[in-house]
């Protein structure tokens, strides 16, 4: 099958490659000039990257790390040491940590917390242990049925005590979906901690070697297209044809007259453009109305680079900063940004509905106002501030707030040719790489499952038209999603 996608952030590269895989011709259509959507990269003047955000790999990515092992370069991540680290407010310029043993799991995760006494009293730990036995028990199913509270609704509920979030959520939950305890769904970190105690290196955290765009995204493209794919970048669709029974008929190209054709048809674009393309008798249909209660949520990335050293971790660092959430010093962390002199910090500016309308130098201001507090030996006094970069993206990830997971729709929608993939669809890995990887994976096996269908029925109906001297005809089915 000939399959046309729009979009060829992290989803669609996954689903054109898992098409090719399946012996299917994907054609990659991208609007931009730039290939990986939420992990797209750029080189400034000088030669030096900036991305759209602060990407981290974890062992709980098993899709993730999956095509990385198909596509033979697994040695482009480089993993740290287990352990989670914290900036401690009250003492400027220190650090607390979780630091993982070498043990199964739940046992390392559990002796992580434990040994942590900088930032949880043993009351505090027992009482978030008791309320976490629920969710241990019984699984997945109870994670779910949470998305009913914000997570601070359900550390009330289970008598944890408030400082428990402060000192430790609000910065999880601000790396996890750019939002605070208060907004964030409870399915979505009993989920990440339901992946971090049950898998013993679910924590461990990786760093690409280079940027996105260049060392995972483009070796996507060389697999699909030494296959028979295409990847088109500055290829925008303007509008989605469709046939008298509502299925699609081609994609209209913007910008010119091209009427792109296929067999299937794939949007891979994140859930906020998707809306505002929808022809409008699909406008009616349940399914798509559901999309109504997911947006995207606003995003800044930070790039800042200073002429000396300002730290010599290598790792993810949680600031626990009302405005800032992660951040790491890429200098260290980054192969291909490596400078034993100098430090390049990239930060996550969230939550930042607040901040995503101010300008680029607002942005830096309050963002070194901020370091002043993390690093108050070397900023403002010390350290010179060389350059910087302000990415903006004001629709990422979905924003994940309860009953948002009702609104999740399937990769199978009701339109017999058309597919959609991206993080927000249906999977248990929610809005992040994995998710977008798992997404294009179901979709593209869904898609296959479609053509093995049609292709049986055609046959069958060849076998008829011999027995019976009419003409074949195929009979519609209704689909299934891909079971997960």
């Amino acid at each position: 099958m000939r399959v046309a996608i729009a979009g060829a952030g992290l989803a669609g590269l996954s689903c054109a490659k898992y098409l090719t895989d399946l012996g299917h011709t994907p054609i990659l259509l991208e609007s931009r000039d730039v290939l990986g959507g939420k992990v797209a990269a750029w080189k400034d003047e000088d030669g030096d990257w900036y991305e759209t955000g602060l990407h981290i790999f974890f062992g709980a990515y098993p899709n993730m790390l999956q095509l990385f092992k198909e596509l033979g370069i697994e040695d482009r991540l480089q993993w740290k040491e287990h352990s989670m680290i914290f900036n401690r407010p009250e003492k400027p310029g220190t650090y607390s940590r979780f630091d993982f043993p070498d043990l199964p799991a739940p046992i390392n995760g559990v002796i992580a917390i434990l040994r942590n006494n900088n930032m949880l009293t043993w009351p505090e730990k027992i009482r978030f242990g008791l309320g976490l036995i629920p969710a241990m028990i019984q699984g997945q199913k109870y994670v779910e049925e949470m998305d009913k509270y914000s997570f601070s609704e359900w550390l009330e509920q289970q008598n944890v005590p408030p400082r428990v979030e402060k000192e430790v959520f609000i910065a999880m939950s601000k790396a996890l979906n750019f939002i605070n305890p208060d907004e964030i769904s409870a399915t979505i970190i009993l989920t990440a901690l339901n992946r971090f105690l049950q898998e013993k290196n679910g924590s461990k955290m990786g760093f690409l070697d280079g940027s996105p765009t260049e060392r995972l995204c483009q070796p996507i493209v060389d697999y699909i297209t030494e296959r028979g794919g295409e990847v088109r970048l500055n290829s925008p669709i303007r509008k989605f044809l469709l046939n008298a029974d509502t299925s699609i008929s081609g994609f209209q190209m913007g910008g010119s007259d091209e009427i792109l054709t296929a067999d299937a048809y794939v949007s891979a674009m994140p859930v906020d453009p998707l809306k505002l393309m929808l022809p409008e008798p699909w406008q009616q249909l349940d399914y798509f109305q559901k999309l109504e209660g997911l947006e995207g949520v606003p995003v800044i990335n930070v790039h800042l680079w200073f002429d000396r050293k300002l730290t010599d971790i290598d790792h993810l660092l949680f600031s626990r900063s009302p405005l800032l959430s992660v951040y790491a010093d890429m200098s260290n962390t980054c192969k291909a940004y490596s400078d034993p002199n100098r430090s390049m910090l990239e930060l996550v500016l969230a939550p930042a509905k607040d901040w995503i309308g101010k300008s680029d130098q607002e942005i830096v201001a309050v963002t070194m106002a901020e370091l002043e507090k993390l690093f108050p030996e070397q900023i403002p006094h010390q350290a010179k501030l060389l350059k910087s970069h302000v990415v903006k993206t004001p629709r990422s990830v979905y924003k994940a707030i309860p009953g948002a997971q009702a609104c999740r729709p399937s990769q199978v929608t009701p339109i017999p040719n058309f597919f959609l993939t991206g993080d927000y669809t249906m999977q248990r890995y929610l809005g992040s790489m994995e998710g977008a990887v798992l997404s294009g994976k179901l979709t593209a096996q869904a898609i296959s499952q479609d053509s093995a269908l049609i292709d049986k029925q055609a046959q069958a109906a060849v076998v008829d038209s011999t027995l019976d001297g009419n003409s074949p005809t195929v009979n519609s089915q209704p689909r299934t999603p891909v079971t997960q």
